[in-house]
């Protein structure tokens, strides 16, 4: 083993009272939603948004992002959880570790359009306002994978390998001591990605959803080389890693609408949110009053002829 490495964390747990263990990766997480929600809080006000408005759609995608994260993970790692010898409560147990980034994207995204839709809200500005936050979020939440001693790579023994305590070793790997910190790789690419996005954002005036594709884009892309060096146990299709698959495919669902919203929108507007205060505190939703638009726009009833015509 080389001399120079990256030690194991020293614990894993913050402290516990009574029966409840607080984690540091449950702390990690907590802190990543924090940090996206209150600076997209700024951001959303900056773009004419409303802010109260915000942290109601803000903790609905949190939730239901954290959903998507939890079932992704399962679903790709199905035999962990219902395999032979599994324990399908372990499902739950989400203080372990083991959130799919992809499905948070997809379950908070879903949320996020769902609500916006609702109440009149452009969706785009509200999903550009959140994307820049989202990577540095997820930085943070990287470093709960150090302590919880998961979402390593291959063995190596270079300089700033990870040393991963034996329990924590997958099968088979028992005799490697130092691996690769892929969620390092992970973390440093979303902070050099997050100011990417902030640069293009202020220089190119990305907006009408261009900025959240740019991040679905960047995401992906890196995500998809760093997935090729994971050792971790994942479902796989035709031999290849199924967050392979997943990361390939929406790299280029991302880029195509892209280019269709840079052909479709290519200006862009001073205060894209303003308004939302408004909309969000009527009680009548877009939906309902386009439900209403369609019902009088229909005749009400249909035109007999007069009982006195004939027509011979």
């Amino acid at each position: 083993m080389t001399g120079l490495y990256i030690p194991p964390p020293p614990f894993r747990d913050l402290f516990s009272l009574g029966p409840v263990t607080v984690h540091m990766y449950s702390i990690t997480m907590v802190t990543a939603i924090l940090v996206a929600l209150f600076w997209s809080a700024r951001r959303v006000r900056n773009k004419g948004g409303d802010i109260e408005a915000f942290e109601t759609i803000g903790f609905i995608a949190v939730v239901f992002g954290v959903i998507g994260a939890r079932l992704y993970h399962v679903i790709t790692q199905f035999p962990e959880y219902f395999g032979p010898g599994a324990n399908p409560l372990d499902a739950l147990k989400i203080w372990h570790g083991g959130l799919g980034v992809i499905g948070s994207i997809i379950g908070g995204g879903a949320a996020v359009w769902f609500v916006c839709r609702r109440k009149g809200i452009d969706t785009s500005a509200v999903a550009d306002s959140i994307a820049p936050t989202l990577l540095v979020a997820q930085a943070i939440g990287r470093v709960g994978n150090y302590f919880n001693q998961e979402a390593f790579g291959k063995p190596t023994t270079l300089p700033w390998a990870l040393k991963v305590d034996q329990a924590y070793r997958p099968d088979g790997f028992g005799q490697y001591a130092t691996f690769q910190p892929t969620f390092l790789y992970e973390g440093l690419w979303n902070l050099l990605g997050c100011g990417l996005l902030l640069w293009a954002e202020k220089r190119f005036k990305l907006q009408h959803g261009k900025l959240i594709c740019l991040y679905v884009m960047w995401y992906a892309f890196g995500r998809f080389f760093i997935e090729l060096i994971r050792i971790d146990p994942v479902t796989m299709i035709l031999g290849v890693r199924i967050n392979n698959w997943t990361d390939g495919l929406i790299f280029v669902l991302a880029v195509a609408m892209f280019v269709f919203l840079h052909k479709r929108l290519p200006g862009s507007v001073e205060q894209p949110l303003a308004g939302m205060a408004e909309k969000w505190r009527t009680k009548k939703t877009a939906a309902a009053e386009a439900d209403a638009k369609a019902e009088t726009d229909e005749p009400s009833a249909v035109a007999l002829p007069d009982s006195t015509d004939s027509t011979g």
